[in-house]
């Protein structure tokens, strides 16, 4: 693996005589041409988790994965089950990110993914998302919102990609579940929220079943208590992240009071007037933006909504997606086994 100071000469080599304006955390760089460089150039040992993982059609650990190209892309995860089997319910995710970084071919997506798809079991079907700053929200709530009419088209033998018959086979469709890693946490309530309005027979024979933000990206402007407590130092979510993440993410001039980022402001719709699908909320214990998650769960009770909370005792922020931490750790993997036994509890009631 590449030592730091190699790093930065192919960061320097890729970017030529362009000037970095700004940088975030090892992330990303945005150069004086608007132009945005993605290469890793923070601790080598994280970069294993960025891998992409290829699709394959023969099975391994009780399921296979197929890429879906297309509008939205797809990846879909379908767990061997027995031949005659009831079809499965369907969990849409939706990767966070910031809405600035990621890929759900990643090895942090994929180990936990595959695993829920064999636990519940369900059809994961993973969304590639737009990434700002290139596309600004609410680019990524339009894509979550496609990826929900191409499962539909599927359902109504509308879409002949190769793999589209085989997970028109698996899946039921009238129950699907939006889940949401951090900034995809927010597309959960976000996507639920455009999917839940006008007449259902739209949708028919889709239907969103429930919704599951794990750690959402929801903040406001001012600094929670749980934002300014001093914390362990985390390549995967800093105030530094945080702040410029969202800063490129939101529709210029927005302030993370946004309705995208802070549906519980008095700025944003009355939740009372927000057609959700009932939610499980994974909230982390140790995580930043803790406090905040723990507002928009009572925020959605006080509108009679209906909502479940996972506190994740001890926990960071996704924590569950740092596969060597849940394989090494057993704090970690226990933290891990009981959210993926909470989503799979949460799926079955609903």
């Amino acid at each position: 693996m590449a030592p730091a100071n190699v790093k930065q000469q192919q960061v320097r080599a890729a970017t030529g005589a362009r000037k970095v304006v700004d940088e975030v955390s090892g992330w990303l760089r945005v150069l004086d041409d608007g132009s945005v460089d993605r290469t890793w150039t923070g601790p080598p040992e994280a970069l294993p988790l960025m891998q992409p993982v290829a699709p394959y059609a023969e099975p391994r650990d009780g399921h296979t994965l197929h890429d879906l190209p297309g509008e939205p892309n797809l990846r879909v995860y379908l767990p061997e089950v027995a031949e005659g089997s009831a079809r499965l319910p369907v969990i849409l995710q939706l990767h966070g990110g910031g809405f600035c970084i990621s890929h759900p071919s990643w090895l942090m997506y994929h180990h936990f993914y595959a695993r829920l798809a064999c636990a519940v079991p369900a059809v994961v079907v993973a969304v590639e998302l737009p990434l700002a700053p290139e596309q600004r929200l609410p680019a990524h709530i339009d894509t979550g919102v496609a990826a929900l009419r191409r499962l539909r088209s599927i359902a109504l033998s509308e879409d002949d990609a190769p793999a589209a018959a085989l997970l028109r086979e698996a899946a039921d469709v009238s129950r699907v579940f939006l889940i949401g890693d951090s900034s995809g946490g927010n597309l959960v309530h976000l996507v639920a929220a455009q999917a839940g309005q006008g007449d259902a027979s739209q949708w028919a024979p889709l239907r969103v079943a429930g919704g599951i933000p794990i750690h959402p990206g929801f903040v406001r402007a001012a600094r929670s208590r749980s934002e300014l407590e001093p914390k362990a130092p985390s390549v995967f979510f800093t105030l530094d992240m945080l702040d410029k993440f969202l800063a490129y993410a939101l529709p210029e001039g927005a302030t993370k009071d946004h309705p995208f980022t802070c549906p519980m402001d008095p700025l944003a719709p009355p939740l009372a007037s927000v057609p959700l699908p009932p939610m499980l909320v994974s909230v982390a214990e140790d995580d930043l933006i803790r406090d905040t998650n723990l507002e928009y769960c009572d925020a959605l009770r006080a509108a009679g909504k209906e909502v479940e909370v996972l506190v994740n005792r001890g926990m960071s922020h996704s924590f569950y997606l740092n596969k060597y931490a849940v394989d090494m750790d057993p704090a970690t993997g226990e933290r891990a086994r009981e959210l993926i036994d909470a989503i799979t509890s949460f799926i079955s009631r609903h």
